[in-house]
């Protein structure tokens, strides 16, 4: 070949790989599959051999106990050319089965419509014929707290059209031909409606309500599609740290490291969400789960699963109504310990006994309020070598430094993970025992051996470790990672990762928590990876943030978020975690995390308030002493949201759902019911008079720390100083506060007095 061939033909290969590129990112071509990446579950929906079933008529129903037959009728996704474009439509299809006689084209499936509450719904969708419908596996649901009660005051009428069942607060309409469901309120106002092919009629193909047979295992997805309103707005998901309402977002629910606070992947997914529209909903499954809020099509919240059975449940209320109907199901979280509400200090990472009584003597001598100091990965004799002993060359005696620390109203938490590598001296005892995760062939771990908390077995041989800690005198685990078990494994249950995957965070709490509480008595770990249903066994923090002023936004987000998912308590790395933060930013954060829940200062060296110089540690001072004064108001408050299933922090709609612009903030919040906060984002001018705008509800607002009033309704410019926060409550309210202690336990609760304005 001459070189002008040769030239022309890497020319024409040049060109072609260019164009091959160009159509690749043009059509949004899937991600590379790694370990660990991504699972959209609404992606089998749009492969072209997937066989698609869509409800069309209910074939038979009973209303007295709620069980019938639905008809689905078959479809395949069709492509149509027209003006040099290729569209994928739906066409109804035949019978691709052989021999057809034993297949039916459009079968006949049980569904369920039964009531839990007069707010609470349940819909249940089987794909086979002898899929689970009734209560069958829910004594086996890790994700509920006990088996859903029947209410049996619904009263339920029907004509030739439709069955409508009716309580004190929802009506639910079942339409016979063609299908449809619909949720009213007590008001007969339509909160949201099930969506079918041409529903409305359209040139686009929007997922309708339906499922598949997947073409490449011949298992089965299912698509929930539901009526979005023109207005509507979507909160929840879990600790998602994207924009605060999820309306035009694409949400996947797989628990996945997330790597940092300001990407879509979430160490805590949570299968639930509220609409501004007056209902909830909670998607009972494990698997893989993708929501559409209007994404792909405006009018339509499409939630895929990669389950065979599609199991909702609806709430109907207000967002307090609705989240204490959730955590009724998934159960709700017992108040933590006193001393947890404290302080607690940390670095990556805390490495020796001499080190750690240096920081516990300089916590006191600095007069810094403080409950307990953390060890993170470096109190082993290798770092990350998770083998639950101390490092005998660096603590000579671990028992004697935790009581001597407890004696000065310090406890101490100990970092772990349920990872094993191949150096560590526990990774040929888990394997030899088989409780480890396996691989797709059985076999394996191919690299970390990965605990397997389904099987019972390696439960009791971790808790053994866990328990030999508690009994050392240490407070509270660390509940590491446990977000990225093998989605393709095999474990004890009889389940692959595609079920267990997202299961692993809840068993890891369970197992942690349950052992804490046996053997301290006290319901307490510090997790970073959960599930719904992980609110049981608090509590949880959010994971690496980065030390920006975006990534304290993007953690509020997420705070918000998964407490409108029934998580009472949260925390977050106070100043992010990657590196080294900025002392201007630190201070800003700091406040923030004082008024949360729990409050840790965590990440990079160095976190100690001495380390930056004596003005910051007055400030860090001033902030934590708040805080702690704080106290008798943050414990009732526990107690109340503990009891009712509601955050401590809450977004403003929660306090304030008849106003409008309550919906619309995300950068400010109430902690607990009377506490409006809004943090600092950025730095400001006058350093020594900050102030924020802020939105303001309706009625009657008293700064906290000022004590100037202002009306709500509207915008205010609000005094954040001395404690670089903007902290207002209502008009009439009085906080209750006591005089500052080194630690929670040696508060003076009986010298509370409730006040207006913050003492100086």
């Amino acid at each position: 070949m001459s070189p002008a061939s040769t030239t022309h033909s890497a020319c024409r290969l040049v060109t072609s790989l260019g164009l091959t590129l160009f159509l690749s990112l043009a059509v949004g071509a899937a991600e590379p599959h790694v370990a660990g990446g991504p699972v959209d579950a609404s992606a089998d929906f749009r492969e072209p051999a997937a066989i698609h079933f869509v409800p069309a008529a209910v074939e038979s129903f009973d209303a007295t106990t709620g069980q019938g037959a639905l008809r689905w009728d078959r479809y395949t996704r069709r492509t149509n050319l027209s003006f040099n474009k290729v569209d994928l439509a739906y066409a109804r299809a035949e019978s691709n089965e052989f021999p057809a006689s034993e297949y039916e084209r459009d079968p006949v499936l049980p569904f369920s419509v039964t009531f839990v509450s007069p707010r609470t719904v349940r819909l249940r969708f089987a794909t086979r014929s002898d899929g689970p419908v009734g209560s069958q596996g829910d004594r086996d649901s890790l994700m509920l707290a006990d088996e859903p009660p029947t209410d049996p005051n619904w009263k339920s009428t029907e004509n030739e059209d439709a069955y409508t069942f009716r309580s004190k607060n929802t009506e639910v309409r079942l339409l016979r031909d063609p299908w449809r469901i619909e949720i009213r309120d007590n008001s007969g106002r339509l909160v949201t409606r099930t969506r079918v092919l041409n529903d409305p009629a359209t040139f686009s193909a929007p997922t309708p309500f339906s499922f598949i047979r997947r073409a490449r295992d011949l298992g089965r997805s299912t698509a929930a599609s539901f009526q979005l309103a023109p207005d509507e707005k979507i909160f929840g998901c879990g600790e998602s740290f994207t924009r605060f309402n999820k309306r035009g977002q694409r949400v996947q629910l797989l628990t996945r490291d997330a790597m940092g606070g300001q990407s879509e992947r979430m160490y805590k997914p949570v299968p639930f969400f509220i609409s501004s529209q007056g209902y909830g909903m909670f998607v009972h499954t494990s698997t893989p789960v993708t929501c559409d809020f209007g994404r792909d099509f405006d009018e339509a919240a499409v939630i895929t699963t990669g389950d065979e059975n599609l199991d909702l449940f609806l709430f109907v209320g207000t967002p307090k109504e609705i989240l204490t109907e959730y955590t009724a199901l998934t159960g709700r979280s017992p108040v933590p310990p006193t001393w947890s509400f404290g302080l607690w200090m940390s670095r990556i990472t805390y490495k020796s006994e001499p080190e750690v009584r240096e920081v516990a003597q300089k916590l006191r001598s600095n007069r810094i309020p403080c409950d307990v100091i953390h060890l993170d990965t470096g109190w082993f004799e290798n770092d990350w070598q998770c083998d639950y002993r101390f490092a005998e060359s660096r603590f000579d005696d671990p028992g004697k430094m935790i009581a001597d620390l407890r004696k000065q109203g310090l406890r101490v938490c100990l970092w772990q993970l349920p990872y094993f590598s191949r150096k560590n001296s526990l990774f040929r005892e888990i394997v030899d025992n088989g409780f480890h995760v396996h691989d797709a062939a059985g076999v394996g771990p191919a690299l970390d051996a990965v605990l397997d908390f389904s099987n019972e077995a390696a439960v009791r041989w971790y808790q053994q470790k866990i328990a030999g800690l508690l009994e050392l005198g240490v407070a509270a685990i660390k509940v590491d990672f446990g977000e990225d078990a093998p989605v393709a494994g095999l474990y004890a249950s009889g389940r692959s990762g595609w079920h267990e995957h997202n299961l692993y965070p809840l068993r890891y709490n369970k197992a942690v928590a349950e052992v804490t509480r046996d053997t301290t008595g006290e319901s307490i770990i510090w997790a970073r990876s959960a599930w719904a249903g992980s609110q049981r066994y608090p509590l949880h923090w959010g994971g690496d943030a980065e030390n920006t002023d975006s990534a304290m936004a993007a953690s509020l987000r997420a705070g918000l978020s998964l407490g409108l998912c029934g998580f009472s308590y949260w925390s977050h790395d106070v100043g992010g975690f990657v590196g080294r933060p900025d002392p201007e930013l630190y201070k800003r954060w700091l406040a923030f995390g004082a008024l949360t829940s729990h409050t840790r200062c965590h990440g990079a060296p160095p976190r100690e308030p001495w380390e930056y110089g004596e003005e910051f540690q007055d400030a860090f001072r001033r902030t934590i002493e708040l805080k702690y004064r704080l106290m008798p108001y943050i414990l009732a408050q526990a107690n109340d949201c503990s009891h009712r299933g509601h955050p401590m922090l809450r977004p403003l709609f929660f306090e304030f759902p008849n106003d409008p612009g309550s919906w619309l903030v995300d950068d400010q919040y109430f902690f607990g019911s009377d506490l409006l906060v809004a943090p600092l984002f950025s730095p400001e001018p006058d350093s020594d008079n900050p102030k924020r705008s802020m939105y303001l509800p309706p009625g009657e607002w008293v700064n906290f720390q000022t004590g100037e009033t202002h009306s709500g309704g509207t915008w205010r410019s609000v005094t954040a100083a001395p404690v670089p926060v903007a902290v207002l409550h209502r008009s009439g309210v009085k906080i209750p506060m006591v005089p500052v202690a080194p630690s929670t336990d040696a508060i003076d609760w009986d010298a509370a007095t409730p006040v207006t304005v913050l003492p100086e």
